[in-house]
């Protein structure tokens, strides 16, 4: 079953040929401007991939964008803490689409061994979605490179309807505290107001 383009992508963009999709999934693919998120340990390991011996600018990954504006995609690694969270967040938000995530490292995929501390984020996914995870404790420079295959893997399998289809609240709506979550099929209607 086809599902009809959303109309924010113009009318005739359901109908552009197969091809141009290719291309344009191939230009996302090989050019991804990273904005490094390194809040410990694990940023050195990012460090250490786009250094000479790894060098993840073969694979089309361009490091150290200028800021959140200019790039596609943030490399989280390290310890999210409850005070770093509306940083990252805000950060994330000023990122144009499409973007992507990748959790690097075990503390900002799940905490790490800090865990069980009162101020440490539980996996920066409680924050912003993420697309990839590189687990380890240090993670090694080839998780990282590896991850990046993967997620231009899924970006070569994406298509607009999937990136931009699903209507998002606006980021008023989302700060006024106003926005309920999509009701669920089990729900009866009265209980969703």
């Amino acid at each position: 079953m086809l599902l009809p383009e959303p109309k924010r992508l113009g009318a005739l963009a359901r109908l552009a040929p197969e091809p141009m999709k290719v291309v344009l999934n191939w230009g996302r693919r090989y050019s991804l401007w990273v904005f490094n998120f390194g809040l410990a340990c694990c940023a050195i390991e990012f460090i250490a991939a786009s250094m000479a011996r790894h060098d993840f600018i073969r694979l089309g990954v361009i490091p150290f964008a200028p800021g959140p504006r200019q790039a596609d995609l943030m490399v989280v690694s390290g310890t999210v803490t409850d005070k770093m969270a509306p940083a990252i967040k805000r950060l994330y938000e000023q990122m144009p689409e499409p973007k992507y995530v990748i959790s690097f490292g075990a503390c900002s995929n799940c905490g790490g061994p800090y865990w069980d501390s009162y101020s440490v984020t539980k996996g920066v996914d409680q924050i912003i979605p993420v697309d990839v995870y590189v687990p380890g404790c240090p993670p090694r420079p080839e998780a990282l490179l590896q991850g990046i295959l993967k997620l231009q893997e899924k970006i070569a399998r994406e298509s607009l309807g999937e990136r931009y289809g699903s209507a998002r609240p606006s980021a008023a709506a989302l700060r006024s505290g106003l926005v309920r979550p999509p009701a669920t099929g089990g729900t009866d209607a009265g209980e969703a107001r």
